[in-house]
């Protein structure tokens, strides 16, 4: 790769500033990439290895694009295996089926660096992870110039794996560059912090989700323009509304409002356990998302703005305001998002849908 061939995509700031690193020729040992997901990170991470071994082995580029070790050392959260212990190896006591399950969510993100790796109670990057990397930087390869350790979720790490980084990052061999990813860079420690370059990612313009799902995705240019608005600044959410039929995802929540507001609650309750096919987190949370975007309508139309994500629907929130155009709707979101924080919990999924069904209708009770 060319110095002129490193760019990503609505990430103009942070490219130009490891170019100035890159031709400094004083690469960090560590780099912080934080910021929301789905905005290129880790995309950013491959590309700049590349750019780092430039010249250096016929396919190197290929190589690092498909996370090969010892170019890349890629470490993820993983479930703990049954008798494991911390002295076991990251994957020694994996099932098979958990194994081929952790090699093709690693082939969707080689093959889509917008994918969120997904992998059933994976909850934690295991100290054996970071105490496997310590083994691997410590071998010498002639016919690479940096070698990349990613590390993906990297807040995931508790505190005992982030002590055990730190003498790594403090002290890693000459041509090893750490990658730390992460969404949630509170959770790590300060001293982590402190190792590293910290680089902040920006939440992605409609205009550059458009562009990458156009481009790399090759989804039509009307669908793409459509969705983009309603993407939270992430391609992968915004590849999540598209796989999950984004039209039909609208015409549901439109629906969905309107038996909820109407106080229709068992034909709300059905159409939303439709839409979620009865059980699906993920589906909830985007519907969720698209209701929150529905009340920001509300909002802009009682405020006389004209730029909305439910163009289409605009009689909708038109109607909502002249009939009860003074109800409290910031405090009917908070609550929305405080339900979709429960996700995670014990909590049946029932009773959260029922509870945002009924807090939809309180908005025409006055």
């Amino acid at each position: 790769m060319n110095l002129s061939d490193f760019e990503i995509t609505g990430q103009g700031r942070q490219t130009d500033i490891l170019k100035k690193i890159y031709s400094s020729k004083r690469i960090p040992n560590a780099f912080l990439f934080y910021g929301p997901g789905g905005t290129g990170k880790h995309l950013t991470a491959v590309k700049f290895l590349q750019l780092l071994n430039s010249g250096v082995t016929q396919n190197i580029d290929n190589k690092i694009e498909k996370l090969m070790e010892p170019y890349v050392q890629f470490v993820i959260p993983l479930p703990r295996g049954k008798g494991e212990t911390n002295d076991s190896g990251p994957t020694e006591k994996l099932s098979e089926d958990t194994l081929t399950q952790i090699q093709e969510e690693i082939r969707k993100k080689i093959e889509n660096p917008y994918y969120q790796i997904q992998i059933e109670d994976s909850f934690n990057i295991k100290i054996s992870s970071i105490r496997d990397i310590k083994k691997k930087i410590s071998l010498n390869f002639d016919d690479v110039a940096y070698r990349g350790i990613i590390i993906s979720d990297a807040h995931l790490m508790s505190t005992e794996a982030q002590n055990a980084l730190l003498k790594s990052l403090e002290e890693p061999p000459p041509g090893v560059v750490f990658f730390l990813i992460t969404d949630n860079e509170s959770k790590l420690l300060p001293t982590i912090h402190s190792r590293c370059w910290n680089l902040e990612f920006n939440p992605l313009k409609p205009s550059d989700i458009e562009k990458i799902l156009t481009e790399r995705f090759g989804y039509p240019e009307e669908e793409a323009a459509k969705v983009s608005r309603f993407a939270n600044g992430s391609v992968t959410f915004a590849n999540k509304l598209l796989e999950n039929k984004f039209d039909y995802l609208l015409d549901k929540t439109i629906t969905i409002l309107r038996y909820s507001l109407g106080n229709k609650f068992n034909t709300a309750f059905s159409t939303f356990s439709e839409v979620i096919d009865g059980n699906s987190k993920e589906k909830f949370l985007i519907v969720i998302q698209l209701i929150l975007k529905w009340l920001d309508d509300v909002i802009k139309n009682k405020s006389s703005f004209n730029q909305y994500y439910f163009a289409d629907y605009k009689e909708t929130f038109i109607k909502f305001n002249t009939k009860f155009g003074n109800v409290n709707i910031q405090e009917t979101q908070n609550y929305l998002d405080w339900l979709s924080s429960l996700i995670s919990s014990n909590i049946s999924l029932n009773i959260i849908i029922m509870n945002t069904i009924f807090k939809l209708a309180s908005l025409t009770k006055g």
